[in-house]
């Protein structure tokens, strides 16, 4: 018998502006087990290298999410009909170590997907996706990455600091996380301390596709060829909110202009469909820098976009 279902809260039973802000207003579950994805926060902010901030953005992601729907009406995706989805909370971090939360950020979720519970998570800094990628690779070893963001996070160190947010990939490549033939940057941009500071990348295998040539035309067909790259094997998607333009996204840490608009962001995650995505997460939303709200929108909106894409969501004809 198949395991029941939970649908978002509606409109007509709770007010949209009542009730408590769980990801789209679905059940909040502590236990994993059952579903096959949680919503998870991670409120850290103690990676970041400029404005802080990201350790509120769960919270403020769940809070604009109250506005969204059960049914994409763009690609008529059903997950509710076809996935069991929840929120299942915070991971708790220690905010005064940066290793030791990363330390607890892994160990969390080596515990969900040991249910066989996939993830997307919300951010908070992007040193999280590392203790994340850590974890996956213990259920599917190397993983593609598709990475959407303003910088390439390979960093070696910061202020000699091996782990912050901006080094997470160069660890993970380090560290054989990831399928470097298996990985594409997208939205690079901004200023530099060397101008090759993106060659890097490129010569671990990985594919940079910089903000410039994403300029004034659809990603549709750029999304086709890495649908080509990653064949059939896993997959994490991690989105930066700064990979959008700030006038878009302003709320983050280490805005540059130029990025993508928020149509280029729904098309990368759109043309996902059929990977097999492991687990994805949005990240970098910082709320003190997002007057109106609506970075905290963007990003809960991409989420559930991500959500469509998931194996196993059905679509209405």
């Amino acid at each position: 018998m198949e395991h029941a279902l939970y649908q978002p809260m509606g409109g007509n039973v709770m007010p949209r502006f009542g009730g408590i802000a769980t990801m789209m207003r679905l059940p909040y579950i502590e236990n994993p087990a059952g579903l096959d994805v949680g919503f998870v926060g991670v409120p850290l902010d103690i990676g970041t290298s400029n404005r802080s901030g990201t350790r509120f953005g769960p919270r403020q992601i769940r809070t604009e999410s109250v506005l969204l729907r059960p049914y994409n009406m763009a690609t008529r995706a059903a997950p509710f009909d076809s996935l069991k989805v929840a929120d299942i909370g915070d991971v708790a971090l220690n905010p005064y170590s940066l290793l030791d939360s990363v330390r607890m950020i892994e160990e969390a979720y080596d515990r969900i997907y040991a249910t066989g519970c996939k993830t997307i998570s919300m951010g908070g800094d992007h040193t999280m996706t590392l203790p994340i990628l850590r974890s996956i690779h213990k259920q599917y070893g190397k993983v593609g990455l598709i990475h959407v963001d303003a910088h390439a996070d390979v960093n070696d160190t910061m202020n000699g600091e091996k782990i912050a947010h901006g080094t997470p990939f160069r660890r993970a490549f380090e560290e054989g996380l990831l399928d470097p033939q298996r990985v594409v940057q997208i939205g690079l941009r901004g200023t530099g301390y060397h101008a090759d500071d993106f060659d890097w990348c490129r010569a671990q295998g990985f594919r940079v596709v910089q903000a410039e040539e994403c300029w004034n035309k659809s990603l549709a067909p750029l999304m086709a060829e890495v649908r080509a790259q990653m064949g059939d094997g896993p997959v994490y998607l991690t989105f930066d909110i700064d990979g959008l333009d700030p006038a878009f996204a302003p709320g983050t840490g280490t805005p540059e202009i130029g990025g993508l608009t928020v149509q280029q962001g729904m098309e990368i995650i759109r043309g996902a469909k059929g990977l097999n995505i492991a687990s994805a997460d949005i990240v970098e939303v910082s709320p003190p820098y997002d007057q109106a709200g609506t970075t905290a929108l963007v990003a809960a909106n991409l989420a559930y976009e991500m959500l469509c894409v998931f194996p196993g969501v059905k679509y209405r004809a």
